[in-house]
Formats: C-alpha cells, structure tokens, sequence
C-alpha cells in the first residue's frame, strides 16, 4: 500500500512528501503514524464527550489522502466534492496541534463530535518548504 501511495503521489506532486513522522504505524500497516494520531486523538475527543470512537475506514482513508495530496500539489485549502463530512487545516505542525485547531472550531468540532458519524478516515501531506496539509472525512 505504501509503494502504491508513493507512486500515486510521485505522478501526482513529485516534490510532495508525507510529514516527517509519516511511517507506517505498527499497529496498522495502512496507516502512516501521523495518521493513526490524528485518529487517535479524534477518538479521544469523542469519548471525552461521551460518544463512540470512530472505525477506520479504508475508503476514506484512501479520499482523504487524495484530497490532501491534491491540496499539497495545488498549494490551496479547498473542501472535496465527495460525499463525505470534512475538516481540513494547513500549517499545524502535529497531529495534537491540527485536533486542538479543529477542537476550537464550531463547524469543524460537530463534524468531529457528530453522534451519527461511525467512520473516519485522515491524511497529512507536506510541501517541500514544510507546510502540513491535514484532510479528515467522516461517514455514517
């Protein structure tokens, strides 16, 4: 899975680069830990307030990292046109930093805190000058 992300994202952004802390979590080879963090503190948002932590979902796994690549190659923040609930940010500097930013937003905490939201899926991409593009979906 990840020689096919660097292939898709080698035709799409040659220059764009997953962040740094960007390897393969051990707990989940399709996840970059960068990714799993996101998740992981989501999902402890949710069960700070009561609610259900979030499945991955390997579709949306697979959008947002489409998405985010997409917003690191064009160098712009722009919501998809799938049919997904969405949070995007660009210039955190981690995973904590991007749920917290997300966490202090209305819209963006009610998609995160959505009773009726039961998948996830996130990605993180960086420019070549350091910039973090941050895409996270969310399904029913």
């Amino acid at each position: 899975m990840l020689g096919s992300l660097i292939v898709i994202c080698a035709a799409t952004a040659a220059a764009m680069t997953p962040p740094a802390d960007a390897k393969p979590a051990a707990q989940t080879p399709d996840l970059h830990a960068i990714e799993a963090r996101i998740i992981e503190k989501t999902n402890a948002q949710r069960v700070r307030h009561g609610l259900r932590p979030l499945q991955v979902d390997n579709r949306l796994i697979k959008s947002a990292r489409r998405h985010a690549a997409w917003m690191t190659n064009n160098r712009s923040m722009q919501h998809t046109s799938a049919a997904v609930a969405e949070n995007i940010a660009m210039g955190q500097r981690s995973s904590a930093e991007v749920v917290n930013t997300w966490m202090n937003s209305s819209g963006h905490r009610a998609n995160i805190l959505n009773p009726g939201h039961t998948r996830i899926g996130v990605a993180a991409y960086t420019t070549p000058g350091g910039t973090i593009y941050w895409c996270q979906q969310f399904l029913r």
